[in-house]
This record gives C-alpha cells, structure tokens and sequence, in this order.
C-alpha cells in the first residue's frame, strides 16, 4: 500500500497490535451480543498528566480539569479509516447523555508523529466538525511520544505509513483512569459503542447520569452483496439504487468530509466511467456516503446538496454503516466491484477512469465473479 499517514487496524499487524495492547493491560474484555463492540475494562489508577497545544494554539492540561470526566482518545490527524469512528463515537455518547454531557471533556492526543503541528490538529477538526467540542492536542514529537509511553499506547511510522492503537481512555473527575476501550474497525456498531462509552461516562458523573435513549447492544448484521437492499438517491425525487445478486455495480464509498473542494472532482470520474458503462454494459456507478463517520449538521446538508447537483451518478447514504461492513469497507475513499453476489475487486484509495474501466472490462469477460485482493494502482 502507498497510502500515507493513515492507521491501518483492519490490516493483520493492526489486529496483533490490538492483541498485544490487550495482554499488556491485562484485558479480559466481558462479552456482549455484538462482538464487534467493545465493552471496557475496569481500572482503577492515576491517568498520566501533559501540557500541550489544543488546534487553536491553547495550552491544554489534565490538571485543568479536575471535577469534569475526561473521554480521552489517540487519534491520528491524517487518519481516514478508523479514527473519524473513534471521534463520532465520542460525539454520539455524549448525545445520548443530555445536559449532563456539559460536565464531560473529550480529548484527542494527536498519533501521528508525522504531522504535529497545531494546523494538523486545526484542519481534522474542522473536517469533523469537531471546533468547541473537544480539544485536539499536538506537540513536539518528543513530548507526544512521552504521553503514548505513558497511555501504554503504540505508535509509529512504517514508511509512511501511521500504525497506532485506536485507545480511548475514561478519566473519572478525581483524574483517574476508570475505563479502557479499543474502537473497532466495524461502522455498523457505532452507535452501540457510543452506548457503552454513555454507559461508563454515566457511572462517574455525581449523582449517574441518565442515557436519555439507550441503543440496543444486538448483532447488527451487516448487507453483503448478496442481499437486494433499495436506497434513495440525494437529489433525485422517487429515485432509488438497487444493490444486490440481480444488478452489478461499482461502489464507491466515501464521507463527505474528505478532501474538502475536491471532492465534486473526485467523484465527478464516476459520471465519466458511466458514459462508457451505459455504453457497454459494464456494471452501474454509485457514490455511498459512509454517515457513521460524519455529523448530519446543516454543513453536512450543504454538501450533499452541492454534490447531488453536480454529480449525476447517484449518490446514496448508509446511515448505519451496514453497507460498508458487509462490502468488505477498511478506509475511506474505498472502491468495491460487485456482481452475482460476489465482490470482484477492491481498492482503496480514489480511482481515475482508465482504472476503473480496467476494472470493469476484466468482470465483463470473467463473467463469474470471483474475488481478488486490494488494487494497488491509485490516482490521489
């Protein structure tokens, strides 16, 4: 892979260095009827203290928060794949707790030694609509690097690549560590791990606070492609994509966040492969808004708006995260080929045309699909 700067956990080494963090904090997680949430590990011990620059140049301390609960977070400030599911995460547990939310921080440590500067931290704030929410802290690499020992977090850099440990940390208002959790690399359990975060966050407020909603803790089953799913299409009155064994089709996934003016650019190369997909039959273009990584705030309306007007291939929207799940989706932008019920091919990263048209042509003359590993080829 030659994508930069990004934390790679759905990879096997990401899932080792899961496994290793667990052993090192004795983790022995209890089990819940989604498997792909964590539920937390109990601990009882002072949470290490810092000093850094929030991503509006603030100094920022732990001690400055004595008497608030602390969710706390290691987030990569390039990341594309599993840290805007820690962050919304964060944001959604904090809904679901009401005004008692106003007596909790959140806090993200910056894990990319790659890219520390106050600006890194500005710019993924503002693409995750983050500003007065949180603070975002960086500094020098060195310093960071002390907080990650601290934490018992791995980081690092493997050419240019940013492996780190998805941790978040629940600091009770005494400022000590009461919870650990590890955000999974899955976008349908979200709004569940937001749940158990409300959960914990509730147990050390004074008095407990109340979930205002609780969300059920069940197996969310995820939509593979074998399974015929109707999708209503942003701008496009009565119109509806149907996914599924009957109809092959090319997905791209994205969030709306990502490269900001872009983006229009990036999937405009979808209604050109189209021109040459209706003409030869190859399989339809669809655009899917990944909504488990991003706020359905005014701005996030705004965009859509702009894409579905000047995008013609449909642009549909998983709210739940099940259609990414079960097409296989580990980043963010990320192409699937899909026919008979089978993913062909995959690929992450954005694509220009001759690419996709490769693509399109080798399951036009395979005819049964059959399925291969990542593309490498990638147009950024």
């Amino acid at each position: 892979m030659n994508r930069a700067l990004r934390a790679r956990l759905s990879s096997r080494a990401g899932l080792a260095l899961l496994f290793l963090a667990a052993v090192a904090h004795g983790y022995e997680a209890p089990s819940l009827p989604n498997p792909n949430i964590d539920p937390g590990k109990a601990l009882d011990r002072p949470a290490p203290t810092f000093v850094l620059r929030d991503q509006n140049g603030r100094w920022r301390s732990l001690a400055q928060l004595h008497g608030k609960v602390v969710l706390l977070a290691f987030v990569d400030t390039q990341c594309t794949s599993i840290c805007p599911l820690t962050t919304e995460s964060m944001v959604r547990a904090l809904r679901l707790l009401g005004p008692a939310a106003l007596r909790v921080q959140l806090i993200g440590i910056n894990a990319n030694p790659l890219a520390t500067s106050v600006a890194d931290v500005a710019a993924y704030t503002r693409a995750h609509e983050m500003q007065g929410r949180w603070w975002f802290l960086t500094g020098p690499v060195a310093v960071l690097a002390r907080v990650w020992r601290a934490y018992g977090v791995y980081v690092a850099a493997v050419r240019g690549d940013i492996d780190h440990q998805p941790l978040i940390v629940l600091i009770d208002t005494r400022g000590r560590e009461r919870e650990l959790y590890f955000t999974q690399m899955n976008y349908g359990g979200l709004d569940q791990q937001a749940e158990v975060l409300a959960e914990g966050i509730a147990r050390l407020l004074p008095g407990n606070g109340v979930i205002r909603r609780p969300v059920s803790l069940r197996f969310v089953p995820p939509l593979r492609p074998d399974a015929t799913t109707r999708l209503a299409a942003f701008g496009r009155s009565g119109a509806a994509v149907v996914l599924g064994p009957a109809q092959p089709h090319l997905l791209l996934f994205f969030g709306s966040w990502l490269d900001g003016a872009k983006l229009p650019a990036r999937l405009a190369v979808l209604d050109r492969y189209a021109v040459m997909a209706r003409r030869r039959g190859w399989p339809e273009p669809v655009a899917v808004d990944e909504l488990p990584t991003e706020e359905q705030t005014t701005a996030w309306r705004q965009r859509m708006s702009r894409l579905a007007g000047a995008v013609h291939t449909p642009i549909v929207a998983d709210p739940r995260g099940r259609l990414a799940d079960g097409y296989g989706v580990h980043d963010l932008p990320w192409v699937a080929l899909a026919a008979s019920g089978r993913i062909l091919w995959q690929h992450d990263g954005w694509l220009v045309s001759p690419d996709v048209a490769a693509q399109a042509r080798a399951s036009r003359r395979h005819g049964t699909p059959r399925p291969a590993p990542v593309g490498s080829a990638t147009a950024r």
